[in-house]
Order: structure tokens, then sequence, then C-alpha cells
């Protein structure tokens, strides 16, 4: 196995049992100009992909143990956005098109033509996301995610790729993953860079206010409406609209959010005509949006108008590699915002931070060394406050579980003070029957229990 890299040239992995023909891949393609790693085994071309990062694979197709095939199934689950190119005896052209026919970039017969195989090179390397001829300044689109994760590179990959289009983004992942960071990243990555960019939490803008908030209003439109409001669609015109938590989104709203999309204009409430906008979308949820359809609390039209583009980011526990670093930038950062000489973490303090289990994952983390920061009267934060902070902050009940939690007391109250009358129960609450029902589902309680 031989490595020969450099900050400047695109890499590429060439993967083959014949160490004859793997030099003299390698002196044609360093002679070109790129970077080559080599290795003569799939199982080893897994584990450099994850250390080395080559912008390009390529691997003959019948190999002993994992063959090109095998290889390109494990690279396409993990590293989706990194090319393959597989290389072919003409016996085999068959099974190297029904590669390509699942996502393999290219195939080569032996023995190769060198044009083709530079040209091939060339095309892969200009759709690869992580291209190296991408200059570090050039990657200020990213810098607000701190990583060094291969999973986490996996999907900046992916949004890189995304970025050049104008799909539609559903973002999913669990609170505190940094969904907002990496729809800012997709935005600073896109055509749409210059213009703005506005975030609209979904969840936190009351439902009566969300519409107006959404798509304006006039003077007078409604009582307190003194002036007129463009509303942060149009504020978005021409750059990105972030729509956070959009399950819960009231369904009244989804069908207007709905035309908005499919004729692109927006009318103020009380104006009677209509203003074209020119957004792409991206949403967010750590809901399960197709369990939300299929009880009714959300419309399948609207979902499929939003999920061109599906990504998903990890939890903090699906990326431990990136405590460390998560840690100390976060140390860095609050040391100079509270003017404190701090500086590190005692050895067992980072061993409980990696070991941690981070329900509230990169948020929970960033509080968690806040406060130890703090309360630090040495350079070094040591064990005891990384633990205390920790236990402080998981005592807390995310916001979401304590409104959960707090609806599910409340309707088990109504029960008990109706003996289990739904009817009766709806009453109390000003809400319809049906809705009424949809809670006590969403919460599986039985009203005979009451009774």
């Amino acid at each position: 196995m031989s490595t020969i890299r450099s900050q400047t040239q695109p890499q590429i992995l060439l993967v083959d049992d014949d160490p004859g023909l793997l030099r003299l891949l390698a002196i044609r393609l360093e002679a070109a100009g790129y970077g080559v790693m080599t290795t003569g085994k799939a199982e080893h071309a897994l584990a450099m992909i994850v250390v080395e990062r080559p912008h390009l694979v390529i691997t003959d197709l019948r190999m002993p143990g994992m063959d090109g095939s095998a290889l390109f199934e494990a690279i396409s689950a993990t590293h989706p956005a990194l090319p393959v190119i597989i290389l072919t005896a003409h016996g085999t052209i068959p099974d190297a098109i029904a590669a390509t026919n699942r996502g393999v970039f290219g195939y080569l017969t032996k023995p190769y033509d060198a044009k083709e195989l530079l040209d091939q090179v060339e095309r892969a390397l200009r759709f690869s996301a992580s291209n190296a001829t991408e200059a570090i300044g050039e990657q200020t689109w990213r810098a607000s995610i701190v990583t060094q994760s291969p999973v986490m590179e996996g999907l900046l990959a992916q949004a890189r790729l995304v970025a050049a289009s104008d799909a539609s983004v559903m973002l999913y992942g669990e609170s505190g993953t940094g969904k907002e960071l990496l729809a800012q990243a997709i935005h600073l990555a896109s055509t749409r860079s210059q213009a703005a960019f506005v975030a609209v939490n979904c969840g936190a803008i009351p439902e009566n206010l969300l519409e107006s908030e959404l798509f304006g209003y006039v003077r007078g439109a409604f009582t307190g409406a003194n002036k007129d409001y463009a509303g942060l669609v149009r504020e978005a015109d021409g750059g990105t609209l972030f729509l956070d938590e959009i399950g819960d989104m009231p369904l009244p709203l989804q069908v207007k959010l709905l035309r908005m999309l499919e004729q692109r204009e927006v009318r103020p409430l009380g104006e009677a005509k209509s203003h074209r906008v020119d957004i792409r979308v991206i949403s967010a949820t750590h809901r399960d949006l197709e369990v939300e359809m299929a009880e009714g609390r959300f419309r399948s039209d609207l979902f499929y108008r939003l999920k061109v583009v599906a990504l998903t980011i990890p939890s903090l526990s699906e990326r431990r590699d990136d405590i460390p670093l998560l840690a100390r930038h976060f140390l860095r950062t609050l040391a100079e915002r509270y003017r404190k000489e701090v500086n590190g973490f005692s050895p067992d303090a980072m061993e409980i931070l990696v070991r941690a289990s981070w329900p509230g994952n990169v948020r929970q983390l960033l509080n968690v060394v806040e406060q130890a920061v703090a309360l630090a009267t040495s350079p070094i934060v040591p064990l005891i406050l990384i633990q205390n902070a920790i236990q402080a902050v998981e005592d807390i009940v995310p916001f979401d579980e304590a409104r959960r939690r707090f609806e599910a007391d409340y309707l088990a109250r109504l029960l008990k003070m109706t003996g289990g009358n739904v009817a009766g129960a709806a009453v109390l609450a000003q809400r319809n029957r049906t809705d009424f029902y949809k809670l006590l589902q969403r919460h599986s309680l039985d009203p005979s229990l009451f009774k």
C-alpha cells in the first residue's frame, strides 16, 4: 500500500489485486498531476476512505474476497457523493454496465485507453462534491460546521451537491444536531448566497400569528395592524426560506404554504393582489412526518413538495470523534467571550465528555462547556465541573418532551374531570371532538380507563 498526497492535488484511490496494473495506473495518474493512493484489497480501501478521504475511487471488478461491486455498494451506503469508476475485462462488461445502472460513475475496459482514463477521471472529479481543487477560501460555506467525522463529511458532500440545484430540501435530525447550521451552509454554497437567508421556527410562533408572519399583511387587516408588513416569505425573495420544525405547522396554514410553493406567489392578509416570489425552501423536523401524514396531521402533497431531497443529520452520539474537536472549539470561543484564561480540559474531563450520552446533542455539549467555563477557576477545566454541568443539563427536560408530558397530563386531567366523557372533555378544552380524539390517540390515552 502506498500513499502520495498533496494539499492541492485531487486524491485518487486505486484498488486492484494486480500489483503491475496498480503501478501502471499510478504512474499514469501521477504524471497527469493527481495524488494517488493504492491498495490490493477492497477491505483496506474502505478503511483508507475514512482516513484519507479521496475524491475518486477506481477499482477492479473481479478481486478475491470483497470484489469491486461489493466495494461500490459499501461506498454508496456511507459516502454517496464519492464517485467510483470500475475497471473490467471484456468478459465482465455486462456486470460493469449493471453496476453503472446502480450508480457507478463509469467503467473502463482492460487494457484501458490512457486518454479515456484521463477523460473519465476529469469528469468524475468535476462531479465530486469534495473536489480537492476547491480552494480553502471557497469552503467558507461550511465554516460554521465544526467536524472531522467521516459521517458528517459525507453529509456535507451531499449538501454541496444539493446546493448546486434549486431543489427543496428536508432536513431530519434530533433536536440540537444543527439543522439550521446545515441549512445556512446549503444557502451559502448555492447561487442564492448573496440574497437573504430567513429562518422561521414554526413551533415557536403562536398559530394565530404564524400566517401573518409568513405572508405579511396590510394596514388595517386586523386589530393592531398599524402598518404594512411584507412578511418573511417576501423577505427571503431571491434567497432561502428555512422552515424549522415544519411538522408543527397547523393544517390550515399547510394549505396556504402549498399554494404559495405551487404558484410562486404570496398574498398578504387584507390585500387583493398577489406578489411573485422566487425562493428556495429548506425544511427541518425531528418528527416522523410519514406517521404525521398517516394520522392526518400533515398533508402528503405538501410533504412531497418539500421533500425533493432528504438529508439526515447524525446525532452527537453517532459522531463521537467530533466531541473533542467541538468541545475545544466551544472552549476557545467561550473563554474569549467570558474573558477567562481557560485553555483546556483535564484528561478525565475529556474522557467523560466523550463517553456521555448527549441526548441534547451539540446544543447540550455547548451548554455543558459554557457552564464549565463560567465556573472555572483554573486554566484547565477539571472533571468535577464537567460532571456537575452534565448532571445539571440532563436534569432539565427538553422543551418538546416537556410539552408532550404537559399535553398528556392535561388530557388525563380532563378525562378524570368528565369521567371519561370525550365530548365533555373536548368542550372543556375548546377543541372539536375529532381533534380531541386524535390527541388522545397521540398519547395512547383510553377514555374508558377514566370512567
